[in-house]
């Protein structure tokens, strides 16, 4: 069973968290499960960009996004090469090190 790191994030996971993940679930729902709650204003719909984090280690062992994921990614902040949706990711065999970014599109969080 993977395991996902999260790096620390000053509101959603300020100690950072090792969690176990199953093979072919998606981060942003191994997140949530964990009570890491990475915004997703589109719900897993892959139009919004809100759920972006940057896969720190393990990029490599993940299937590539497809072009709708790379259309929402070009309009994030803080794009990275290794930037993708957490909601589209579905996670491989070996272990992630994921950071949240401080930023998402979303200007009206609280």
């Amino acid at each position: 069973m993977p395991k996902i790191i999260f790096l620390p994030h000053q509101d959603l996971c300020p100690k950072g968290a090792i969690v176990k993940a199953k093979i072919g679930e998606s981060i942003l729902s191994v997140a949530l499960r964990n009570k890491i709650e990475i915004e997703h204003m589109c719900e897993r719909s892959c139009v919004c960009g809100t759920c972006h984090c940057v896969i720190k280690t393990g990029f490599n062992s993940l299937k590539p996004s497809n072009e709708s994921e790379d259309d929402v990614l070009d309009k994030v902040w803080g794009l990275d090469l290794k930037s993708r949706l957490s909601c589209q990711i579905c996670i491989a065999d070996k272990d992630l090190v994921i950071e949240i970014p401080c930023y998402s599109k979303n200007h009206t969080r609280e």
